[in-house]
């Protein structure tokens, strides 16, 4: 097993909301995860600015301080596929709370809220949630470098045995 991890981020790709259009009257979707040497891709959703991936993602943590970059893309049968947009997920704030080792708490729990501002990519205000046993973060981000489009997701920790963990990691 690798010591080097520290354990695993779940990321939820649910939704984008009023995409960029890049074909003639919509786009063909798909998002790009890449955090280190790991990458990762949404299916493609044709012909929808709205479309809803709701696809879970495993990422495997090395470093807390490296980032989480999504890029939207439209698929093209016979050009380059065009960039809609991206963003990354700041993911520090919600390992906070995770490290706050909280139990039995009531599910739906706000934990933490996290304010959209300029270092940040969040549309609206982000919580931080105790949701069956554990914290989750949902998060709408806001996309950079392109007219418009949002990106729905969440994050959640998953502590493996074998792997480090968070316990001795300074946030």
């Amino acid at each position: 097993m690798d010591n080097d991890v520290l354990g695993i981020l779940k990321l939820r790709i649910i939704k984008g909301i009023d995409l960029a259009i890049r074909d003639s009257r919509a786009s063909d979707p798909y998002v790009v995860v890449i955090m280190g040497d790991q990458k990762l891709k949404t299916r493609v959703i044709k012909n929808n600015c709205n479309p809803t991936w709701d696809e879970e993602m495993t990422l495997y943590v090395k470093d807390v301080n490296t980032p989480l970059h999504l890029t939207v893309y439209d698929k093209d049968t016979f050009t380059v596929d065009d960039k809609m947009g991206e963003a990354e997920i700041d993911f520090i704030p919600f390992l906070k709370c995770k490290k706050m080792e909280l139990k039995n708490l009531p599910n739906g729990c706000a934990v933490k809220r996290i304010q959209p501002n300029r270092s940040n990519y969040l549309a609206e205000e982000s919580s931080c949630v105790w949701n069956d046993g554990d914290i989750v973060q949902k998060m709408i981000l806001r996309l950079k470098n392109v007219e418009r489009g949002e990106l729905v997701v969440q994050i959640q920790w998953v502590d493996v045995v074998g792997f480090r963990g968070l316990s001795h990691i300074k946030l």
